[in-house]
């Protein structure tokens, strides 16, 4: 049996009763848009909803040993810090944890992409919906040696600062799906398409409104990527043409 190329979308809307973290209106307009729009370039895409902490790292411990085709793609969407999600019951879920389940003999040479959509920073001021908490420095923590070999990952907002959510969805997730319509995109290399997505948020996005009017939001990118990168290129494209390390077949160089 043939692989496919996998994405599993985490996406918490709806906290449990007694935590004290708010509903996140937006979460499933995000994972329906993602779903349509990954679908329609191949991936077999998961959706997975209202998670706890310990069903998240069951989650993506058993999806690290699925076999995958070129490329897993793994979307985490919730009230964040900087170096943690929260599952729907409120704990952490230590995204240093969850990176290290993919340094296996299973993910060996295949490219790992994550999205990150949550703030990584203080709350934002009130009347804003943000995708952020308060008090929670036991999530502080530096990832980054965790991410392993071929793998990148996209954060909405670099440390320290906030995510901005919205009923219609995530500027981060809705502007990647909205870049992922046209071809010029999907056929571009990975660290190519993620710059032009942290451009288009950055210059086409500001808050409107009270106190944060004309504030803006800039993705961060983090790569441990050692080739060059096509995950969203036309479906029935082989290995070779989706992960490369002929130089001479594209021209390096950013827009």
């Amino acid at each position: 049996m043939e692989h496919r190329n996998r994405a599993v979308l985490v996406s918490v809307e709806q906290f449990d009763p007694g935590v004290t973290l708010g509903r996140r209106p937006g979460a499933g307009k995000d994972a329906k848009t993602l779903h349509r729009t990954l679908s329609k370039l191949g991936f077999k895409v998961d959706i997975h909803t209202d998670l706890s902490r310990d069903e998240i790292y069951q989650l993506f411990l058993k999806e690290s040993r699925r076999p995958v085709k070129d490329c897993f793609l793994a979307v985490l969407s919730s009230h964040g810090d900087d170096g943690c999600v929260f599952g729907a019951d409120g704990k952490p879920v230590q995204l240093s944890r969850v990176f290290t389940y993919f340094n296996n003999e299973y993910m060996e040479k295949k490219a790992k992409v994550f999205l990150i959509q949550a703030c990584r920073g203080p709350d934002l001021d009130d009347g804003v919906e943000v995708d952020s908490a308060g008090d929670t420095r036991e999530c502080i923590t530096s990832q980054h040696l965790s991410v392993p070999v071929d793998t990148a990952v996209m954060y909405a907002t670099p440390p320290g600062y906030g995510a901005f959510m919205h009923p219609l969805g995530s500027v981060f997730l809705q502007t990647f799906c909205t870049l992922l319509k046209q071809e010029d995109n999907r056929n571009l290399e990975l660290t190519r398409l993620m710059t032009r997505l942290s451009h288009t948020v950055a210059y086409s996005f500001q808050a409107k409104g009270g106190a944060l009017a004309g504030k803006k939001e800039m993705p961060c990118f983090l790569t441990r990527l050692t080739r060059e990168v096509f995950p969203f290129a036309e479906p029935g494209l082989s290995a070779i043409s989706l992960v490369t390390t002929d130089e001479s077949t594209r021209t390096p160089s950013i827009s």
